[in-house]
């Protein structure tokens, strides 16, 4: 272990040298100018400094000030060396965080004494420092096998979903890419961004409690048939509620609102504006967008410029005007998305 000693005197460099050498596993490191062992300090990591209160260029205590507020050496262990008695410079000291005192002339005794129970602290505080680490990397490790399984299983879900709805996997692929690229132009965080694409998939899982004669009907439905066609949006919220999982509770507020209006004339609770979550809101432009421009049983997909002018025109009534300025934000990449992952049909 490395003990830095600063000391303007060479003699007292030699003895200090000397008497740690005797110690096993030290390797001690001289300095005679406290400016020049500062700037060593900024690029290495002693595991213990003894340094001199009395020194012309700087003195101890300035010393351990600014040994302090170099990065990673909070925890250092620091032992003033002097001669002064004076009870106030080692109140300072103390305030300046020094760990200990050692008086001139040093009894080799006292100092290996010292220097040794403070090397055994650094040692172990080391020790803990590199456990605390791996165990930030198991948690990282843990934590991320758990986002995967929770991904897995919205993937699942929403394959399930599928097989029942006349959407096809590449309408869930742009409907969660599109509203990574809202979100994204609205200021959310990468880790908003992900949970918002991971959830945007299940936004329709409650249409596997929809009957077939309705869901798979090619034309118009009728009042009845809307009711209950309208409930999808409850079935889901009430398939994915309920779950400790951050990315399944943002999952079933997205499949409970994203019919939601902005001004109220949505279902399944009329909710207004900001009553609307977030997520909720952003999923209506990208969903309702998405949904204009691919075909369907029941009609062609609509040009993009006719699927622009209907999202412009219910900016403000059905849609966040703040979330489809976001939408259109970045044009080339909504475009980017569409042209990548276009259905056969559609093209």
């Amino acid at each position: 272990m490395i003990v830095l000693i600063v000391d303007d005197d060479q003699t007292n460099l030699a003895l200090f040298s000397h008497m740690l050498k005797a110690i096993p596993d030290v390797k001690p490191v001289t300095m005679a100018e406290p400016i020049a062992a500062l700037a060593w300090c900024a690029s290495n990591d002693p595991d213990l400094v003894l340094v001199d209160y009395m020194m012309p260029e700087l003195n101890g205590l300035r010393f351990i000030q600014d040994f302090r507020d170099l990065p990673g050496k909070t925890t250092i262990p620091v032992v003033m060396v002097t001669a002064d008695i004076d009870t106030e410079v080692r109140h300072r000291a103390l305030q300046l965080s020094a760990n200990d005192f050692l008086t001139k002339p040093v009894n080799k005794t006292e100092l290996r004494a010292r220097v040794t129970n403070l090397l055994a602290l650094r040692a172990a505080q080391r020790q803990l420092s590199t456990r605390a680490v791996w165990l930030a990397e198991e948690v990282a490790k843990a934590t991320s096998e758990i986002v995967a399984r929770e991904r897995e299983a919205i993937l699942r879900l929403s394959r399930a979903a599928e097989y029942r709805d006349p959407e096809t996997g590449a309408h869930l692929l742009r409907l969660s890419q599109y509203s990574r690229l809202i979100a994204a132009n609205l200021g959310m965080g990468t880790a908003e961004q992900d949970l918002l694409g991971d959830a945007a998939p299940m936004h329709d899982i409650g249409k596997v409690g929809i009957p077939d004669n309705i869901l798979l009907k090619p034309g118009r439905l009728d009042a009845e048939e809307m009711d209950i066609m309208r409930t999808h949006a409850k079935i889901g919220a009430d398939i994915l509620r309920g779950s400790t999982s951050p990315l399944l509770q943002v999952a079933a507020a997205i499949a409970l609102t994203h019919h939601e209006k902005f001004d109220g004339s949505g279902y399944p609770h009329g909710l207004k504006g900001e009553q609307i979550p977030l997520y909720g809101r952003i999923i209506a432009v990208a969903d309702v967008f998405d949904a204009l421009t691919s075909a369907r049983p029941y009609k062609p997909a609509w040009e993009i410029d006719r699927a622009v002018a209907l999202i412009r025109d219910g900016s403000g009534s059905h849609f966040d005007p703040v979330c489809v300025d976001a939408f259109f934000q970045d044009w080339s990449s909504v475009m980017a998305i569409y042209e990548k992952h276009r259905d056969e049909a559609d093209a």
